[in-house]
């Protein structure tokens, strides 16, 4: 959403010129910077041009996980890497956006980070040796594993059963979900498409869905 108010009355120390990235250096100096746990002296003293949201200006990144560790929501994502997808990055900042408990990198233990544009610093990731490890994990912790695909049997995702606490779990761009993965599956849910291509990009299908999760269960963001 863009801000339409004159930059004059733009609330927030630090503010700069239209088109700056962030915010500089806190004004006054050191002897007017807040007495709050929260604030990073070098971000007081340097500015802040990271890719955060306004009231998190000026905090540390321990912080920020600490403040998103309260409030996070109770869904998984999980991603197949046997191919080492660019997707990867993607998902991992949409599921940041979206607040998920944790992201799963199920296969490689490397993936592509560019796409997470620094998110992944803030988003839990844990890592899987195979399906079956990935499976243990969840069955552990008694959650449902929805398989995104568009396979035989999938149910559209406007009328699934999308359960609150679950894991998504996304395959890789191409060939999709491995039948392993299919299998540990509770459920399998598809996005509705209308036009000639067979397949979304995974990381726009794990929008889709994370979004949809939201909109069920998330409340409205203060």
């Amino acid at each position: 959403m863009t801000d339409e108010r004159a930059p004059e009355t733009q609330p927030g120390p630090g503010a700069e010129p239209e088109g700056a990235v962030g915010v500089g250096p806190w004004p006054g100096g050191p002897d007017a910077w807040p007495d709050d746990p929260h604030f990073d002296p070098v971000l007081l003293a340097e500015g802040d041009r990271r890719n955060v949201v306004d009231s998190y200006r000026y905090w540390s990144m321990d912080a920020i996980i600490a403040d998103l560790d309260e409030r996070r929501h109770p869904f998984h994502v999980a991603i197949e890497n046997w191919q080492h997808d660019m997707n990867i990055g993607s998902i991992v900042r949409t599921a940041n956006a979206f607040l998920a408990e944790a992201v799963h990198i199920i296969g490689r233990r490397r993936w592509n980070r560019r796409g997470a544009m620094v998110t992944d610093r803030y988003q839990h990731v844990i890592h899987h040796e195979d399906v079956a490890a990935f499976a243990a994990w969840a069955a552990e912790r008694e959650l449902p594993i929805v398989a995104i695909d568009n396979v035989e049997g999938s149910v559209p995702l406007d009328r699934s059963d999308l359960p609150e606490r679950c894991v998504l779990i996304f395959g890789q761009e191409g060939p999709g979900l491995s039948p392993e993965a299919l299998a540990a599956a509770s459920s399998v849910v598809e996005i509705t498409q209308y036009g000639s291509t067979r397949s979304l990009n995974a990381s726009a299908a794990a929008a889709v869905v994370m979004y949809d999760w939201a909109r069920r269960y998330a409340p409205s963001p203060s």
